[in-house]
């Protein structure tokens, strides 16, 4: 594999060719955040995409670019424009956490090319006719949490998220499925993903006394919120979303981390998986990924890279069959004809069963409620 660096304004461009000379037949376009705030999130899955590249799908060859976003959405517009008019790209993916993914999803709309967002995204429906989302639906993760939260006796809630989609996105889940629930909301906080202070956000909470706190953020980012709760005295439950599961979070929360509950994907933990074909897909994932990092440096976010180069292997092939040449806008809708037609795609995170409707495609065998206890992943009481 020839790997080339080039650097740009903003981004680190690296090209991935499985051909030396000869141009690849199918070309994907990835856009990653392994630079900025959310480094953690786009750092594995690009490490992902490096272990598990394949030279080729259904006998063609792979052409991938990968660029750096550094969490921004105008350089993930800009990369993605790039992708379809100077590489011509069948496929995007990216990108690694809500606001460059919608920003990426708009020029997929716009110029009629499948993407694969590797990050939740906030998009209306009408505008997803060309965005499939890797990671869990919020709706779908959220409904676990607000349940447990529901069964625990829990009636009050303060929320503390990022200052932006993505803590729209759990406010908006909160007010559609929490409050129907009995659940209130007596405080909700905002913070950016840069920040590194929350205690007036902080206060505020613990003034409210909550049942229970959720934390609508992602990546070491939601450790943040863990650890300033405890030390100001808060000793209810802490609730995090899929955003937050990663061993870097236990690690920088500390003791503090202990007792947190989170929705996660089960790719993680491939012993509480109990679909044969997942729990297949989840220890090849993880044995992968440690077998190159080490122990316990596994995270769902990688896991949404391998599962999008799984389902290419299922699409590719059924595109191909329609005698559309990778490079045309008949591949482009070939792609996105079998993405909709093909169905219980086995991953390490669920079976995907997209519909012209559903472009999450993935239901409650996607999701498992976890722990902290002792420094590690349990299953939630």
């Amino acid at each position: 594999m020839k790997v080339r660096y080039g650097i740009s304004t903003l981004a680190l461009a690296v090209a991935l060719s499985m051909a030396s000379a000869a141009q690849a037949d199918v070309t994907i376009g990835i856009s990653l955040s392994t630079t900025g705030p959310a480094a953690a999130l786009g750092i594995p899955e690009k490490n992902m995409i490096e272990l598990l590249l394949p030279k080729e799908i259904g006998g063609e060859k792979l052409k991938v670019i990968m660029l750096d976003d550094a969490g921004d959405a105008t350089q993930a517009t800009t990369n993605a424009r790039r992708f379809v008019t100077d590489d011509k790209a069948d496929l995007i993916m990216g990108s690694s956490t809500t606001p460059p993914s919608n920003a990426i999803g708009a020029v997929a709309l716009e110029t009629a090319t499948p993407h694969f967002a590797l990050g939740p995204v906030a998009i209306p429906p009408e505008r997803m006719k060309y965005t499939f989302v890797m990671p869990q639906d919020v709706k779908l993760m959220a409904d676990v949490i607000f349940k447990h939260m529901k069964s625990k006796g829990i009636t009050t809630v303060g929320v503390i998220g990022f200052s932006d989609s993505w803590g729209d996105l759990w406010l908006g889940q909160f007010k559609r499925l929490a409050e129907p629930m009995g659940l209130k909301l007596v405080a909700d906080e905002r913070y950016a993903r840069a920040d590194t202070s929350v205690t007036g956000q902080t206060l505020k909470l613990v003034a409210a006394r909550p049942d229970a706190v959720l934390v609508a953020a992602s990546g070491t980012g939601a450790a943040l919120p863990q650890v300033a709760l405890r030390e100001r005295g808060y000793t209810g439950p802490i609730y995090q979303t899929h955003g937050a599961v990663t061993k870097d979070f236990i690690r920088i929360a500390g003791k503090a981390a202990e007792g947190a509950i989170l929705a996660s994907g089960p790719a993680i933990v491939p012993d509480m998986v109990k679909d044969p074909g997942m729990k297949r897909e989840a220890e090849t994932y993880v044995k992968m990924y440690e077998g190159k990092y080490g122990k316990d440096s596994v995270t769902q976010f990688g896991a949404h890279a391998y599962d999008a180069f799984k389902i290419l292997e299922r699409i590719i092939p059924v595109a191909l069959k329609s005698g559309a040449k990778p490079g045309t806008k008949e591949f482009r809708a070939a792609l996105l004809k079998a993405l909709e037609s093909e169905k219980e795609i086995v991953a390490s995170q669920g079976v995907f069963n997209f519909t012209p409707t559903d472009h999450a495609g993935l239901d409650e065998r996607a999701r498992v409620l976890l722990s902290v206890k002792n420094g590690d992943w349990a299953p939630a009481p």
